[in-house]
């Protein structure tokens, strides 16, 4: 059973980096299509970047696109979110996710804890 632990969250200031990671310790994350999720505060939880079973196809927010990068190294059951030129719009708690494909949330039913990222000087 997948068991999801997002880590590399934390405080950056503006124009600043972080690299999420997303692993799983069991045996089937590679059959899965794994989904970053993130929720701003008094907001609703919105998807950000996707990447499907063996990473040949991704997907991207738009107001993200560009700057984030998302990944996966299947031999270390872990995705990346490489997140480049944050801005504080980027403020949020960052989840992944484990799911059948990229697209509504409705699809992603394994969800992790969530990572706090926090963009401000």
């Amino acid at each position: 059973q997948l068991q999801l632990v997002e880590s590399g969250g934390g405080l950056v200031q503006p124009g600043g980096s972080l690299r999420l990671s997303c692993t799983d310790s069991g045996s089937t994350f590679n059959l899965h299509t794994i989904g970053w999720f993130r929720q701003a505060p008094g907001k609703g939880r919105e998807g950000v970047s996707c990447i499907t079973r063996r990473g040949s196809s991704t997907d991207y927010l738009d107001s993200v696109k560009g700057r984030f990068i998302i990944s996966r190294d299947n031999a270390k059951n872990t995705v990346y979110l490489q997140m480049n030129s944050l801005k504080p719009d980027d403020t949020g708690v960052y989840y992944c996710a484990a799911g059948v494909n990229c697209g509504t949330q409705a699809y992603f039913a394994t969800w992790g804890q969530g990572t706090q990222v926090t963009v401000s000087s």
